[in-house]
């Protein structure tokens, strides 16, 4: 196994090229709330064989310097595409799937006794969730925009509400485990999912609807905790 990779942390693989999280998710590797763990770390969470999880990563054409790679956008343009693309699809899909999961809940509850704990983690991620975009989006996220508009100067034109931009950082951090804590939950419950063999249309719908928003989840917080978030501590730091 190649000696650099596996001292590379995930983070810093899927940032450095987010085609990586294709293979990271084949292997059911954590590279948002994990993602600084080592790859050898990584594998051994997930019960992956690190040498196969090295040839798939090897395998990848060469990264096309051309394509469009979010480490190399300036912050402005990060923050708009996590707000314009991630925190508006997580809420339209949250009100949407939670609809789907009540109807599944009151026609198969009987039959399935999950869909009442699935639901009812789903409305907890949901709730915090909601409360974790608006604190991004009034304070830390402004503050971040301010330290790169004031990159070259001795202070930002913002006053910190919070000392250093490490202490909001934490507590977004720690909510993203939260977040990705309840959709591991809803993974296991749904047996990764997967509509049993009696489920209607909807079920197969609702199931469809979480892995895509498990999936979007993962870019998310990828982008924030392992490309936006050191980067303002960077600025912070004058680096």
């Amino acid at each position: 196994m190649s000696d650099v990779m596996t001292d590379a942390t995930v983070g810093d693989i899927v940032a450095a090229d987010f085609r990586t999280a294709a293979v990271f998710e084949q292997f059911g590797i954590d590279f948002c709330c994990g993602g600084r763990r080592a790859l050898v770390d990584a594998c051994r969470a997930a019960a992956a064989d690190p040498d196969a999880v090295v040839r798939e990563l090897q395998a990848l054409p060469p990264v096309d310097e051309r394509a469009d790679d979010p480490a190399r956008w300036p912050v402005d343009q990060l923050i708009d595409h996590i707000e314009q693309t991630h925190h508006a699809y997580v809420r339209t899909a949250l009100p949407w799937i939670a609809k789907l999961l009540a109807k599944l809940e009151e026609v198969h509850g009987a039959r399935h006794a999950e869909l009442r704990l699935v639901l009812a983690a789903f409305r907890r991620m949901a709730d915090d969730l909601t409360q974790h975009m608006v604190k991004e989006e009034r304070v830390l996220f402004p503050y971040v925009r301010d330290l790169a508009a004031h990159a070259d100067e001795l202070c930002g034109g913002l006053v910190s509400p919070f000392g250093s931009v490490e202490n909001p950082i934490r507590m977004m951090e720690r909510e993203h485990r939260d977040a990705g804590d309840e959709m591991q939950t809803i993974r296991t419950l749904t047996n990764d999912y997967t509509p049993p063999a009696d489920g209607c249309t909807t079920y197969a719908v609702c199931m469809a609807e979480l892995r895509g928003f498990d999936r979007d989840l993962r870019r998310h917080v990828h982008l924030e905790n392992n490309i936006l978030f050191p980067r303002a501590i960077a600025l912070e730091h004058g680096s």
